[in-house]
């Protein structure tokens, strides 16, 4: 029913420049919408009422809490479109509340079991694919860039005489860091073995790009080796990275090695500095009865 609607929609989406995991959500999320409306007595865009974005939304295919999410913005989306072209008067869908998501404390690596991450890259830095794996793992755990920027860096995003990096982080946003001078030292024999001068920085086996999945393999073969239970995810490394530094540098400088626009994103961080914690429940008052 809304087929074309969609279409014009989605192409509008990329003119505007939304990332092309936005669109596709978006078009799962109009797709199932559209599914949904084959069920109900709507024929035409000016039948469709809130209630039926309520039902759609809360009930169709009895959706979990994150789904629930993707559609009420999709639906916001999709409406304001309709509106800004006249199709309808009003967007019905401003007024659609955001489901509550339970927060849940981020896991992170702790100094010891990061450290003997570490110490296991090293004693198996003896070749090419070692020293790659060694990189990665310091570039996940030090600076805390996201996985789909460290598969996306080339040989020339690095600067050893500077000491900087550079990628583009989520939502196309182009970004420098300093680099550790010990993931320098690193960088350095492991481009002296890679010996190109542009293209992929980290190739996989059969000389290509490395994938998401070569990653994962890595991560759960060392957490085998190592003994760790905590399931290995590029986004571990980047709660450990934020975690640890937040405890010698603050939030300030926290948010900017993320690369956070807001402080609260941050601040989900924050609270998971034990040093501190240990030190204000010494100080707590009924600690001392």
């Amino acid at each position: 029913m809304l087929d074309e609607e969609m279409r014009y929609f989605l192409e509008y989406c990329r003119i505007s420049d939304f990332s092309e995991k936005s669109i596709e959500s978006l078009n799962t999320r109009l797709n199932e919408f559209n599914e949904f409306l084959k069920t109900t007595t709507v024929t035409s865009l000016i039948d469709i009422s809130y209630q039926h974005l309520r039902t759609f939304i809360g009930d169709f295919k009895i959706p979990s809490v994150h789904i629930k999410k993707a559609r009420v913005w999709s639906l916001r989306q999709f409406f304001h479109f309709l509106k800004l072209n006249g199709w309808v008067a009003e967007n019905i869908a401003l007024d659609l509340p955001y489901p509550k998501i339970e927060k849940t404390v981020p896991k992170y690596l702790t100094t010891d079991e990061y450290n003997r991450m570490l110490r296991h890259f090293y004693e198996n830095a003896i070749n090419i694919i070692g020293l790659r794996n060694l990189v990665l793992i310091m570039i996940l755990g030090l600076l805390g860039l996201r996985l789909s920027s460290v598969i996306s860096l080339n040989v020339d995003d690095i600067d050893l005489e500077t000491g900087l990096i550079w990628f583009t982080d989520k939502g196309k946003k182009e970004r420098t860091l300093i680099v550790p001078r010990v993931l320098c030292i690193v960088l350095s024999q492991y481009l002296e073995l890679h010996d190109k001068k542009q293209g992929s920085l980290f190739l996989s086996g059969r000389n290509k790009r490395i994938s998401q999945r070569s990653l994962q393999n890595i991560f759960r073969q060392a957490a085998d080796r190592l003994g760790i239970k905590k399931h290995l995810h590029a986004h571990l490394f980047r709660h450990t990275a934020a975690t640890h530094l937040n405890r010698v540098a603050g939030p300030e400088i926290t948010q900017h090695v993320l690369g956070h626009m807001w402080r609260k994103n941050t601040e989900r961080y924050t609270h998971l500095n034990p040093d501190q914690y240990a030190v204000y429940m010494k100080r707590h008052p009924f600690m001392s009865m």
